[in-house]
C-alpha cells in the first residue's frame, strides 16, 4: 500500500479519549437533529468522521453554459434574465440564467415563496450547481443547488466537495458543516487518536488516520476523483485497513476466548464408526478422509472444536457429520444437529436414521410442530440420555430442551441462521465448566476472501472432490413461451422411466401465495400431462404428508414432484435426471446451484431447465449465462460475490454478522493478508492497541461471540 504523498510523518500512538464525545457536542446539533443522525448511526462525533463521502463533486471551475454535456455534473454562473411558475400537467417553478456564452433553465417541482421571490429577481447573480439534461428549449439544471452572488464575484472552492449517504430530513450542507467541525476537534481534543502501532504503519506505508479521514472528507480539488469514487485512494484504503483489522482482532480474540474453554475429547474406540463405514454402499473419497482426520484431530483435544466444513452440492458432508457425531457417541455423550428448514431436518433424520439405526444409536428428530404427550416424552429421554442424537430446527435451542450431555454441536447451513442461535445451542451443551465441540456445515462454498474475513474464528475444511460417478448436470435457459416444449421434454424424461422436479419460486413476499402458485401450477401439469404421477409438496404441508409424496418421490412412485425452493438442500433421488425451475431470473445463483444439485445423482444424463420471464436484466443474464457455463461450486461463489456483493453472499441480514462501514470485502480483499498478519502482531506485541480498535470500528455491538 503507497502512501499519499501529502501525509505527515506518524507519530507514536496516544490513548483513547476516556469518554466518546457525544454528537450533541459539536455546535448547532440538537436532539432531532441527534436522532437523524442515529439513523446514519452516528452517535458520536468521531462517528462523524468515519461517516464517508460515497462521492465528490468538482466545483472547483466554473464552466461555461456552451460547454455543458447532457449527463454531467457542473458548476455555472448566470444572470438571471427572469422567473415564472408554470402548469402544464403539474406546477413548477422556472429560472433563466444566461452567461456570455448561453442560455440555460432552471427548473424546481418543489419550491418555496422565498424561491420564488429570488429567482424573480432580474438582474442578479446565481452559481449553481447540478446535473445537466437536455429540456424543449435547451440545456436545463433540474433542483439544481444554488447560491446568490451578492457581489457578482465570490472565489470558487479550492477542494472537492464530499456527498454523504443521507436519510430523510438530513441535508448535504448539513452533513458537510458537522465534518468541518469535528475536523477541529481532531487536535483540539484528540478526537481520532492513532491506534496503529508505528512499525504496523511504517511497514505498510499508511498514512497518519487523521491525515486520511482530513483528505477524505477535504480533498484537494486536484485530488483523483476516479480514485476517491472508486474507494481505490491511499486515504480511503488507510481506513479500509483498519477497520478489516478491527474485525479480525475481534474476531482472533472470540476464537482465543472459546479455545481456552474446557470441552469433553471424543477419543472413543471406533467401534461404532467402523461399523457404519462396512455398511455404507459406497467408500469415502480422498476428501471425506482428509476432513474426517482433520475434524477427529479436533475432537480429540480437551477444547472445544471450531470448524467450518464446506463442500459443494452432493460432495457428502452428511456422511461426514454422521461419523463426527459417533465420536460422540461412542464416548457416551450426545450429539445435535440444527437445520433450517423442517424438510432438510427430516432428510437428515431419515439418513441418520436409516445409516445409524441398526447401530443401536437412538436418533430422535424435534421439530417446533410436534405437541403434547410425544413432545414430553422426547424432552424426557433426551435430557434423561436415552436419545443420542438429536436433529431438528431452531426447536433443539428452545429453552424447555435439555441434553444429558451435549458434546458435539453441528449447525448445516450456517448461512441461514443468526450467528446468535448458533450460540443457543452451543450454550445447551455447557455444563461442569466445558462447552461442546461445533461443526458447521454449508453447501454455499464461501470464497476464501470471505472465509478469511467473516469465518477467522474457525478453521476451515473443505471437500473439494465429488463422489464417483456424479455426473455433470447440462444446463439450459429458455424463456416461458416455450413452457410447451418444456412440458415435453418432462413427457419424453418420464416415459424413459426418468424422474423429474419442477420448482416454483417465491412469486411474492408470502408464503401461503408461494404455496398456492406451486399448487396451481400442479394442477396444469396434471392436466397437461394425465399419464404421470404429479406430487405437490410445499412449507405449508404437515410433517406426515410432506413426508409421504417425499417417500413417493424417492420410492419411483411419482414421476414428477412440483415444489417450492423448501427441496433447495437435503433431497437425493437418484432416480431424478431433469429439473425445471420456474421463475429463475428471480433467484441467486446459490440457491439456483442448490436447485440443480437435486439431480446428477445417479448414472444418468441429467439437465436443469431455467425458465425465465423476459426481459432479464443485465444481473439476472449474467447469473443464467454463469449457470449455463459453469457447474463448479467454488467458482459459482466466486462470481456470486461480484454480482450480489459480501452481505448478500454471507446472509449479512442475519442478526449479529458482520457490517462494514468502511472496507468492502471485494474491493479491499487484497488488504486481508495483511490484516490478517497485523492482527497476529498487534495481539502478541501491542495488545493494549486491541480494544480501542474495537470499540472504534465494532462498538458496542463488538461481534456475536461476546454473548
Amino acid at each position: 500500500m503507497q502512501q499519499h504523498p501529502e501525509a505527515r510523518s506518524s507519530g507514536a500512538v496516544r490513548p483513547p479519549a476516556a469518554e466518546a464525545l457525544p454528537v450533541t457536542a459539536l455546535h448547532g446539533v440538537g436532539p432531532r437533529l441527534a436522532e437523524r443522525l442515529a439513523r446514519l448511526g452516528i452517535r458520536t462525533a468521531e462517528d462523524v468522521l468515519l461517516h464517508l463521502p460515497s462521492r465528490y463533486q468538482d466545483r472547483s471551475r466554473i464552466t461555461p453554459i456552451r460547454e455543458l454535456l447532457p449527463g454531467e455534473e457542473a458548476q455555472i454562473e448566470g444572470e438571471i434574465l427572469g422567473g415564472e411558475v408554470t402548469e402544464r400537467g403539474r406546477r413548477f417553478l422556472l429560472c433563466h440564467l444566461r452567461d456570455a456564452t448561453g442560455g440555460l433553465t432552471l427548473r424546481f417541482f418543489h419550491f418555496s415563496p422565498a424561491q420564488e421571490q429570488l429567482f424573480s429577481q432580474k438582474g442578479g447573480r446565481l452559481r449553481c450547481f447540478g446535473e445537466v439534461r437536455q429540456g424543449y428549449t435547451g440545456p436545463e439544471m433540474i433542483h439544481p443547488e444554488c447560491r446568490r452572488l451578492d457581489a457578482g464575484v465570490a472565489p470558487v472552492s479550492d477542494r472537492l466537495t464530499p456527498v454523504y449517504p443521507s436519510t430523510a430530513g438530513l441535508q448535504q450542507f448539513t452533513l458537510r458543516a458537522l465534518a468541518e467541525r469535528a475536523l477541529e476537534l481532531i487536535e483540539k481534543a484528540a478526537l481520532l487518536p492513532e491506534l496503529l502501532p508505528a512499525a504496523v504503519r511504517s511497514q505498510l506505508q499508511l498514512m497518519p488516520i487523521a491525515d486520511a479521514v482530513r483528505l477524505l472528507h477535504q480533498p484537494p480539488s486536484d485530488a483523483s476523483l476516479e480514485a476517491l469514487d472508486s474507494g481505490r485512494h491511499p486515504a480511503r484504503r488507510r481506513l479500509a485497513f483498519e477497520e478489516l483489522l478491527a474485525h479480525q482482532i475481534s474476531l482472533r480474540r472470540l476464537r482465543e476466548r472459546m479455545r481456552r474453554q474446557a470441552a469433553p475429547p471424543l477419543l472413543g474406540n471406533g467401534g461404532l464408526s467402523q461399523r457404519f463405514l462396512e455398511r455404507l454402499p459406497f467408500a469415502l473419497t480422498r476428501a471425506q478422509r482428509r476432513v474426517l482426520a482433520e475434524i477427529a484431530a479436533d475432537l480429540a483435544e480437551p477444547r472445544p472444536m471450531l470448524r467450518l466444513l464446506q463442500g459443494d452440492v452432493g460432495s457428502g458432508k452428511t456422511v461426514v457429520a454422521a461419523l463426527a457425531a459417533l465420536r460422540a457417541v461412542e464416548t457416551g455423550a450426545q450429539a445435535a444437529l440444527m437445520a433450517p428448514t423442517e424438510l432438510l431436518a427430516e432428510q437428515h433424520h431419515r439418513n441418520f436414521r436409516n445409516w445409524l439405526g441398526d447401530l443401536g444409536v437412538e436418533v430422535a428428530w424435534l421439530t417446533g410442530r410436534l405437541a403434547g404427550r410425544a413432545r414430553r416424552t422426547l424432552l424426557e429421554r433426551l435430557a434423561a440420555g436415552d436419545i443420542q442424537i438429536a436433529v431438528g430446527t431452531h426447536a433443539l435451542f428452545q429453552e424447555t430442551v435439555a441434553f444429558a450431555e451435549l458434546a458435539l454441536a453441528i449447525v448445516d447451513e450456517q448461512h441461514r441462521f443468526g450467528v446468535h442461535q448458533r450460540l443457543a445451542l452451543r450454550e445447551k451443551g455447557r455444563r461442569g465448566g466445558r462447552c461442546p465441540h461445533q461443526l458447521i456445515m454449508t453447501a454455499t462454498p464461501i470464497p476464501r476472501t470471505l472465509a478469511m474475513s467473516a469465518y477467522a474464528d474457525l478453521d476451515t475444511s473443505v471437500i473439494d472432490e465429488l463422489p464417483p460417478g456424479r455426473q455433470p448436470v447440462k444446463t439450459v435457459a429458455a424463456p416461458d413461451t416455450r413452457r410447451q416444449d418444456v412440458i415435453e421434454r418432462i413427457r419424453q424424461a418420464c416415459q424413459s422411466g426418468r424422474q423429474a422436479y419442477w420448482v416454483c419460486p417465491l412469486i411474492e413476499e408470502s408464503e401461503v401465495l408461494e404455496c398456492q402458485a406451486a399448487a396451481a401450477t400442479a394442477e396444469r401439469l396434471t392436466a397437461a400431462l394425465p399419464e404421470l404421477r404429479v406430487g405437490l409438496v410445499h412449507g405449508r404441508l404437515g410433517a406426515t404428508d410432506k413426508e409421504a409424496v417425499m417417500a413417493a418421490f424417492k420410492n419411483a412412485d411419482l414421476d414428477l414432484l412440483v415444489a417450492t425452493t423448501v427441496i433447495e438442500v437435503g433431497v437425493d433421488v437418484p432416480n431424478a435426471s431433469l429439473m425445471i425451475v420456474e421463475n429463475a431470473e428471480r433467484l441467486g445463483l446459490a440457491q439456483l446451484h442448490q436447485l440443480r444439485g437435486r439431480v446428477g445423482r445417479g448414472s444418468s444424463d441429467s439437465s436443469c431447465v431455467l425458465l425465465y420471464r423476459p426481459p432479464l436484466s443485465p444481473v439476472a443474464h449474467a447469473r443464467l449465462a454463469t449457470l449455463r457455463a459453469c457447474n463448479d461450486g467454488f467458482e459459482i461463489a466466486r462470481r456470486d460475490l461480484e454480482l450480489r456483493g459480501p452481505g448478500e453472499v454471507l446472509g449479512t441480514r442475519q442478526t449479529g454478522e458482520q457490517n462494514l462501514r468502511v472496507a468492502d470485502l471485494l474491493r479491499d480483499q487484497d488488504l486481508l493478508s495483511a490484516a490478517r498478519y497485523a492482527a497476529d502482531r498487534i495481539l502478541r506485541d501491542h495488545p493494549e492497541c486491541a480494544e480501542p480498535l474495537i470499540r472504534r470500528w465494532i462498538g458496542s455491538g463488538a461481534r456475536y461471540g461476546e454473548v
